[in-house]
Order: C-alpha cells, then structure tokens, then sequence
C-alpha cells in the first residue's frame, strides 16, 4: 500500500503528472474520471504566488473531487518558498510538492526547477524552508541529475528523505537531455532499493502503454507510476493500464463516442474555468490528441482550431459523430 503522510493511494497507484499549460483542473477532471489516483496542479511560481501574480494565483484553484490532490511549487530562494508553501496551506490541498525537474530555460536560468540540480546544498535548504512552513506533506520531483557527469538522485533521495519529504518522484532523465532519448530508470530503482529509503519512490518517464507499465513495475519495483505526456489527450490511459496490470487483458480503445465525450468535457470545462474566449484558445492544443487516428480528421480539426464559438464548436462535434457514424460503437485505434 502507497502511503504519503496519511493519504493512502492503493497498491500500485498511478499519478497524473503536472505539466505546464496542461494539467489545469478541466485536464485533471478528465484523467480523474478515467482512474488518475494521484494529480498534480501545474507548477507554481513562488514569487508570483508572493507577488500575487494572477495567474499564479489561478492555479491554486483546486476541488473536492479531485482529491488527494497537490498543489507545486518552484522557486530558488528559501524566504520566497517558504512563504509560497504558507500561501498554499491555506487552499487546503492535501499535498505540496517542490518541482526540482523543470528543464525548461526560463525556469532554469532563475535558479529554479532543474537548474538547483546543480546545488544539492540548496536543494536541501529550499526543502528544509518548506517542510518547515507547512502542516502538509511535503513531496519533491526532480530529475537523475543536471547531467551524465552528475547524476545525483542516489544523494538526493536520502537528504531530502532526512529533512522530512514523504515521497519523491524521479524522472528518468538529466536536465540536460530535456524530453530527449529515452528514460533510464536503472537509477530510480537503485534508489528504492536502498535499505536507508523509507518513503516512496514513483518513477516517471516514457511509460506509454499498459504493457510497458507493467514491464517497469516489476524490473524496477517502484511504488507507483507517474504519467505525463502519454495522459494528453488520452485520459484512458489510466484505466488501460489499471485494468492490464489486473488482468493482464488489454482494453479495448475508446470509442468514437467516448472520445468526443471526453474532448466535450474538456472543452466545456475549459470555458467554464477561464470564460469563453481564452478556454475556446487554450483547448485547441488537445484537439489532435483527442482525435488522433481518425482517418480524414484533418478538416474537422482545422475547423475546430479555427472557430472560436462555443455553438458552433458544439456543431462541430455533431457532425464528427454524424459523419462517423458507421464507427459508432467500434474501439478506434489511435
């Protein structure tokens, strides 16, 4: 059983990961309804939670249907973080995480994400400054290192461990190679098999199928699984691979109608979360994930990305279904 603090998670939960411009509540409403047992609010600035940037502040909107939820933060300075990580208890989330694996340049260059990859010393201190500043459980997900020369994880897990995070998610790659190549959990697992490691430990990291989910479950025996870029517009993923590592059956994909459902709910979610305009703008990014596989699709998502009218959208999608109606009920391979 996964546990951090008192939140109990199950056997072998799966955790949707969180991901800039993605992981708003619309996103994470649809990967809770199809088996997310763990989310992640898109990481937070904790200078503009301070400053009491909008947007920032935006992102700490969470609901009791999400739960366990938690809400992360990034930042390179232990004053700031440690009243970020106040600012955040006070939303009630039943998590804080610390994001130390950002590799993004901006995030970087600040100090912040990957970039304190370089400065296990610091790593520690902005640690220490939040599980300080809080009543939450504090978690952490960071990366194997800034880079092959550095790959720290090993000394990582058991500091953060000693000054009192209660789980930690690895993602298996350095900071230098971005989203490149591919993942390399050797060292992941070399940290739950630590004897001195207590909390869990999730990896995180190219996991795009329910057999490639189980395959790493047992070579690297981690306690759960993180999901991230395989969950956009694919939220099934998650009942898949629960239902896989079950029965060892493979599901049947979703159908043309549940995903138009789903792309529907999203969308509506969307407007409804950030008004009409800016929700109509943001969701047109998830179209082509939502649709992929569907022959002749590309005129339907050209007049999806090009219309910025809820009714007219809504039109759309009818006559998505009306014009593959001879789908209806068939499992579509994406």
């Amino acid at each position: 059983m996964a546990k951090i603090g008192q939140i109990e998670l199950g056997e072998f939960p799966l955790l949707l990961a969180p991901m800039e411009d993605v992981s708003d509540p619309p996103f994470r409403a649809v990967c809770k309804q199809h088996g997310a047992d763990l989310m992640y609010t898109e990481f937070i600035s904790s200078e503009g939670l301070i400053r009491d940037a909008i947007k920032s502040r935006q992102k700490l909107d969470i609901f009791d249907y999400e739960r366990p939820i938690g809400i992360q933060i990034f930042g390179g300075d232990e004053d700031a973080m440690a009243m970020a990580a106040r600012i955040v208890d006070t939303t009630n989330p039943d998590l804080l995480d610390i994001n130390f694996g950002c590799p993004v340049k901006k995030v970087v260059c600040k100090g912040a994400g990957a970039g304190v990859l370089k400065d296990i010393d610091l790593m520690v201190r902005l640690t220490t400054a939040v599980v300080r500043s809080t009543k939450l459980p504090v978690t952490v997900k960071t990366r194997l290192g800034w880079d092959d020369s550095s790959k720290n994880i090993e000394e990582v897990a058991e500091r953060l461990q000693d000054v009192g995070i209660q789980a930690l998610t690895v993602h298996g790659r350095t900071r230098v190679q971005m989203y490149k190549g591919e993942a390399d959990w050797r060292l992941i697992a070399k940290v739950k098999e630590n004897p001195r490691i207590q909390i869990p430990i999730f990896g995180n990291g190219d996991i795009d199928t329910p057999q490639k989910a189980l395959e790493y479950k047992n070579r690297y025996g981690v306690d759960g699984i993180m999901i991230g870029r395989a969950a956009i517009g694919y939220p099934w993923i998650f009942r898949e691979i629960k239902h896989f590592l079950a029965t060892g059956e493979t599901l049947a994909p979703p159908t043309l109608e549940e995903r138009l459902d789903a792309c529907r709910k999203h969308l509506l979610g969307s407007v409804q979360w950030k008004g009409e305009k800016l929700g109509i703008l943001e969701m047109r990014r998830h179209y082509a994930n939502y649709l992929k596989g569907l022959p002749h699709i590309k005129d339907f998502r050209t007049r999806l990305v090009t219309t910025d009218n809820l009714q007219e959208l809504e039109a759309i999608f009818a006559d998505i279904a009306t014009h593959y109606a001879s789908l209806e009920g068939q499992a579509l391979v994406a």
